[in-house]
């Protein structure tokens, strides 16, 4: 009868409804427009895979070195393991920390117990039970498990992050490097043309049919392009060192060729119109999960003005003799109910319950905060792009031009109608058109990134 007794309290005190002070957390409304100002379609989802968001083959082996290799990127991911493991110690106290124990002694006693005056005793005990569980009748543990949890979860999304800024920087790194590419092409084009020029005149310089000025204006113009040439491949090797770092090692050997700005590296997304779309972004769901924990945290802070109630049980089996330890009257328990009751802490229950308040309104003032920057990214993006269509489109119509013009100004100077320096301001101001034709793509290609970067990056 006494274990029935002591197994029915333990089982009653164990499963007794608990409460939870932990205030209620809406939805929270999205602190910008209901819609992005200018959005336009384009050809596939915002949460395509980077796989298929990607469509230069040689940038797409870049990326996945990187993910697989990307140092900043492990950090990310163990501090998602840490973060699970952190929650695995906070759920551990919803529950009783179980432990047995085996004892056994011998106990040499004075006295007049023996004709000799001295004893010697056997003790042999066996034990099972817990101590110090909190039933958590005011949710205090609960609350404290929740908000550890939530904070597991915004770890991943800030893994997630992580990743999505990984592959934007790769992508961004690399249509860098295919612009250098062909500033090079372009450079070491206009320089052989230069060479050629520059030869003719000399001959006609020699022969006196040309001045000295004209002349040294083509030199001019040689050793400018020698300049870019130098300085676009300085800049080549830079970003080839930062796409090592980003790939943690050496660049992979037999790369595929990769594409040209002119041809389509990254697909054209579909940017969509409603402003929900940011709820997606992994920085906004890292600050919602904080918000989450901060407000588990004011239930945990409101529990302790409650009384807490801890439970100390064991049962086991003591003898004197160790053949007698399992029989029916060695049987032992204990169960011991312990009340803590908070009567005066000094203000300190109060403070704690006020910082917790006050965290929470941090954390929806980050939320808010994180929504807005993605709403002015999308918004930002978005206004670029539609920019950029028109710039290229001028730019490609004045690179014709100033074709035509370079053709033209050099005709009339074969004819002697004009001097070379109408030449020399044509050639220039066409090498410019090009330079700048490649920098609207790259910054259309950039674009791209960023708008799909900020819309979620499709994870």
């Amino acid at each position: 009868m006494r274990y029935k007794s002591f197994i029915s309290t333990l089982a009653i005190a164990l499963v007794s409804g608990a409460c939870s002070f932990k205030p209620a957390l809406d939805r929270l409304a999205l602190p910008v427009a209901a819609n992005f100002p200018g959005a336009t379609e384009g050809v596939v989802p915002a949460d395509i895979a980077w796989q298929k968001f990607f469509t230069d083959p040689r940038l797409k082996q870049l990326v996945e070195t990187a993910l697989a290799n990307n140092r900043d990127l492990r950090i990310a991911t163990l501090k998602v393991e840490q973060s699970r493991a952190q929650y695995g110690v906070s759920r551990s106290e919803l529950f009783p920390s179980i432990s047995g124990t085996a004892a056994s002694n011998r106990q040499r006693n004075l006295g007049s117990g023996s004709s000799s005056g001295v004893t010697k005793t056997n003790n042999y005990a066996l034990t099972v039970g817990f101590s110090s569980y909190e039933l958590d009748l005011f949710g205090r543990v609960r609350n404290q498990n929740d908000s550890a949890l939530e904070k597991f979860f915004a770890s991943d999304e800030a893994r997630v992050g992580a990743q999505i800024s990984l592959v934007a920087e790769v992508a961004n790194q690399y249509l860098v490097e295919r612009a250098l590419q062909q500033q090079v092409a372009l450079s070491q084009q206009t320089l052989e043309g230069i060479n050629a020029a520059h030869g003719l005149m000399k001959q006609r310089f020699d022969a006196g049919t040309v001045s000295e000025l004209d002349l040294s204006s083509t030199e001019v113009q040689r050793q400018t392009a020698k300049a870019d040439l130098a300085a676009f491949q300085q800049r080549i090797a830079l970003i080839n060192n930062s796409l090592t770092f980003l790939t943690a090692g050496a660049l992979p050997v037999n790369l595929p060729p990769g594409r040209t700005l002119d041809q389509v590296i990254v697909a054209d997304i579909k940017a969509g119109v409603s402003s929900d779309l940011l709820r997606r972004r992994p920085d906004i769901r890292e600050a919602e999960h904080q918000l989450r924990a901060a407000n588990a945290n004011i239930g945990e802070a409101r529990a302790a003005f409650f009384p807490s109630v801890t439970l100390t049980a064991n049962g086991g089996m003591a003898s004197r003799s160790f053949s007698n330890l399992f029989s029916d009257s060695t049987g032992t328990w204990l169960f011991a109910p312990h009340v803590n009751l908070p009567i005066f802490t000094g203000g300190r229950n109060k403070a704690n319950l006020d910082a917790s308040k006050i965290g929470k309104d941090i954390e929806i003032a980050r939320y808010e905060s994180a929504i807005q920057n993605g709403f002015r990214e999308v918004a930002d993006g978005l206004a670029t792009r539609s920019g950029l269509a028109e710039q290229i489109a001028a730019t490609v119509g004045l690179v014709a031009a100033q074709q035509k013009r370079a053709e033209l100004a050099n005709a009339r100077y074969e004819q002697g109608m004009d001097s070379y320096f109408e030449v020399l301001t044509a050639s220039l101001d066409l090498y410019s058109a090009r330079q700048d034709l490649i920098q609207l793509r790259l910054a259309q290609a950039v674009n791209s990134v960023s708008l799909y970067k900020a819309l979620g990056g499709g994870w």
